[in-house]
C-alpha cells in the first residue's frame, strides 16, 4: 500500500484483501449460462471472454476501452497505434460483443476527442447511433501551445428501434437564478426546496455534460486507475437506458464502476478486466457498496449540478 496523507480517501488493497477478493473472481474454460456469471467479474483477456459468454443476454453495454493513446495500466502497457490498426482492434471485439446484446439493448462507448473519428465508422457498421454525448472532463495540465483537452465523448447507440429509455430518470436539478411567478403567485417551472434559500427546477439532459466531477484524491471512490470514469456518470447511463433487474456488462471494467453503480442501482452486472489489481479492487469496492449506496452528485431520485450543496429532503 502506499503512504498518503491521512485526508486522502483514495481506495487501497493490502495483500491480504488481493488474496480474499481474488477468490470471487472467475476465469471461463467454457461457454457459460447467463446464470453462472451473472453479478460477476471474469479475470481474463476480453478477446478470450468473449468466446465462452452466451449470445443475447444484455441489456445494457458500457464500454470504456483502452483510447488510441500510450498508457499504463499497472504496469500493463497499451500503446498507441497507427489509425487502422487500432481500428482492426475495435472490430474486432466489437463484432463479438453485438452477439451477447438483446435486440432491445443499448450501448455507450467511451472515447477522448481524437480516438472518437476512430470509433464512429467501426460501431456505425454494428449499431443504430443515436448521440454523441460530450462531457466536461474539467481535470489536468494546461497545454502551453494549444487548448487544454477537456472533454471526452460517449457515443450512445441501440441494436435496433426497440430501446428502453427514461428521460425522467436522468433530469438535472439546477438552481434558478431568477425564479419567476404566475399571477397567482405559483412558481413557474421550478419548485420551493425546504431548509434551503434557492430555487431549483428540473431540466431535460442534454447531450453536452457540465455536471460531472473526476473522481479525485478525497473521493471515497478514487483508485489509482489511470482512466476511472465518475460513478456519477455510469449512473446517468444505466438509469437512462436499463430497468432495474437487468443485465449490464462492461468488457472492460478496469477498477470496477460499472459493476458498483450497477449494484447500487438494482441491476444485474458482469464485468470483465485482465489485471488481476484492478479486479480486486473492484470486488472491495462492490463490498462497501453493500455498506453505502449513495452515488456522489446524485440524491432523492436526481442529479445535481456539479458543486451543489445537496439540502436534506
Amino acid at each position: 500500500m502506499k503512504d498518503r496523507s491521512p485526508h486522502n480517501r483514495t481506495l487501497d488493497l493490502t495483500e491480504a484483501e488481493q488474496q480474499q477478493f481474488s477468490q470471487r473472481l472467475q476465469t471461463l474454460h467454457q461457454t457459460v449460462k447467463p446464470d453462472a456469471i451473472l453479478n460477476s467479474i471474469i479475470w481474463q483477456d476480453v478477446f478470450k471472454a468473449l468466446d465462452y459468454l452466451p449470445e443475447k443476454f444484455v441489456d445494457l453495454l458500457i464500454i470504456d476501452p483502452p483510447y488510441n493513446l500510450t498508457k499504463n495500466f499497472n504496469g500493463n502497457a497499451f500503446h498507441r497505434r497507427k489509425n487502422l490498426a487500432y481500428t482492426d482492434w475495435l472490430e474486432q471485439w466489437i463484432s463479438q460483443v453485438q452477439q451477447l446484446l438483446k435486440p432491445t439493448a443499448s450501448v455507450y462507448i467511451c472515447s477522448d476527442w481524437l480516438t472518437s473519428t476512430l470509433i464512429y465508422p467501426v460501431i456505425a457498421q454494428y449499431f443504430i447511433i443515436r448521440n454523441r454525448i460530450t462531457w466536461e472532463r474539467e481535470k489536468g495540465r494546461g497545454a502551453q501551445r494549444n487548448w487544454k483537452n477537456n472533454s471526452e465523448d460517449i457515443w450512445f447507440c441501440t441494436v435496433s428501434n426497440n430501446y428502453f429509455f427514461d428521460v425522467e430518470a436522468v433530469k438535472i436539478k439546477r438552481q434558478v437564478m431568477a425564479p419567476y411567478r404566475t399571477q397567482e403567485g405559483q412558481p413557474k417551472d421550478w419548485q420551493d426546496t425546504p431548509n434551503s434559500p434557492n430555487k431549483y427546477r428540473l431540466t431535460h439532459p442534454s447531450n453536452l455534460w457540465t455536471d460531472i466531477t473526476i473522481p479525485f484524491w478525497s473521493m471515497p471512490e478514487n483508485t489509482d486507475h489511470p482512466t476511472q470514469k465518475p460513478e456519477k456518470l455510469i449512473a446517468k447511463l444505466i438509469l437512462a437506458s436499463s430497468q432495474p433487474g437487468d443485465v449490464v456488462l462492461d468488457p472492460f471494467l478496469g477498477s470496477g464502476t460499472t459493476a458498483v453503480v450497477a449494484k447500487k442501482l438494482g441491476r444485474q452486472y458482469v464485468g470483465i478486466e485482465q489485471d488481476l489489481t484492478y479486479c480486486c479492487l473492484a470486488e472491495k469496492r462492490l463490498s462497501l457498496a453493500e455498506l453505502n449506496p449513495a452515488i456522489q452528485g446524485y440524491a432523492n431520485g436526481v442529479f445535481w449540478e456539479r458543486n451543489t450543496r445537496i439540502p436534506s429532503p
